[in-house]
């Protein structure tokens, strides 16, 4: 792997799994980090998403034989980082949680990604993003007004509690390297989630009855900030809060008469209908056309594939051509553009554990070793 990126020379050993402690990772490993993720042979292979995994190392260890844990110790002796996203409770169980770590290798940034915290009633029980976003408040504001909730359809929590975990690492190597220490990190997915709130508390101290399900000013109360379906059953989104914005869009639809009532509590209904009825009026292709110089912050909604074919995406790198692929398949770029030291993809992942050996070899364990390693059921 070549090096490039601002954290080249940082060391991350991750032993988290599935998607926000993994992503955690990906975002170090983009910027130059070498990540080593140490992976148990008994996890499903269909949970290992590969975009999450590339500009890694990987190595499977049995974390429950001495000898696994032995070689672990030896990986995390140097390391800067040690991510682990396990339930409170089960690294101590496998004796390597942060005291033992810390004994080792005391300046090393301990980070706990688990869904509740270390701490509180909530901390052993399991969840999943839907249940971080249920319980925040922000699951209950997903919908249509007279409708249950919706599930949003990507990982908003796990993604949230994957970039709070990197800064808090961040945050904790610049302390380190001003004072030499290194700490312990406790990450809750359900704090992170509760976190993306900043917006709606503003709302909710001037009036908790305004932020509601279909009916808040960020969730379709109001006509400058909705979605319209079009005449082929596509949608356009509107995201048109400021006045100018709002302005242009109602002079381009040929309804001015509404410019001055767009946050009118009392005619917001008509409002909404009669803005419904002209985007029904037209296709999406008309509409695209029509609007894309207006500057009022209206724009298609656009499908996964139409997203990653669009020239937006394409010209920043942020869907990149993936390397070795039999098919056409894009990749994800990397999203924090840097001029001196940027990131990239330097390799893609596509096999479970592929690099055991050659990590054992660099730790100076010889052939026989790493056969007598893999018949007793370590690697």
């Amino acid at each position: 792997m070549s090096v490039s990126g601002a954290l080249s020379g940082m060391k991350v050993v991750d032993l988290s799994r599935l998607f926000p402690g993994p992503y955690c990772s990906m975002i170090l490993a983009d910027h130059g980090a070498r990540v080593i993720a140490v992976e148990d042979k008994r996890f499903r292979e269909d949970l290992f998403l590969r975009d999450l995994f590339r500009n890694k190392e990987h190595v499977q260890l049995n974390l429950k034989t001495r000898q696994g844990r032995e070689i672990f110790f030896s990986l995390v002796r140097d390391a800067d980082v040690l991510l682990e996203g396990f339930r409170p409770g089960v690294v101590d169980k496998l004796g390597v949680d942060y005291a033992t770590v810390s004994g080792l290798n005391p300046g090393i940034v301990y980070c706990s990604l688990s869904g509740y915290g270390q701490t509180g009633p909530y901390a052993g029980r399991a969840g999943h993003d839907a249940n971080y976003l249920a319980l925040s408040g922000l699951l209950d504001l997903v919908g249509p007004e007279k409708g249950p909730p919706c599930i949003p359809g990507f990982q908003a929590a796990d993604i949230a509690g994957g970039l709070h975990a990197a800064t808090g690492i961040l945050m904790a190597l610049w302390h380190r390297e001003r004072t030499g220490e290194g700490q312990y990190l406790d990450i809750s997915i359900a704090d992170c989630a509760m976190s993306l709130a900043p917006a709606l508390m503003h709302l909710y101290r001037n009036d908790p009855d305004s932020v509601q399900r279909g009916r808040s000013l960020f969730s379709h109360k109001f006509a400058c900030y909705n979605i319209y379906a079009t005449a082929d059953e596509r949608y356009i989104a509107v995201g048109a809060l400021e006045r100018p914005f709002w302005e242009r869009l109602c002079r381009a639809l040929g309804l001015p008469e509404y410019i001055p009532l767009q946050y009118d509590e009392s005619r917001r209904v008509e409002i909404i209908q009669a803005v419904t009825d002209v985007f029904a009026s037209r296709e999406l292709s008309f509409w695209e056309q029509e609007l894309s110089g207006l500057d009022a912050c209206c724009e298609p909604v656009l499908t996964l594939s139409e997203a990653l074919e669009s020239t937006l995406f394409r010209e920043r790198g942020m869907v990149r051509p993936t390397d070795g692929e039999a098919t056409d398949t894009p990749g994800l770029g990397v999203p924090v553009g840097m001029s001196r030291t940027p990131g990239g993809v330097r390799r893609e992942e596509t096999e479970f554990g592929r690099d055991t050996e050659s990590l054992l070899r660099e730790l100076g364990y010889g052939e026989g070793d790493i056969g007598r390693l893999r018949e007793e059921d370590v690697i």
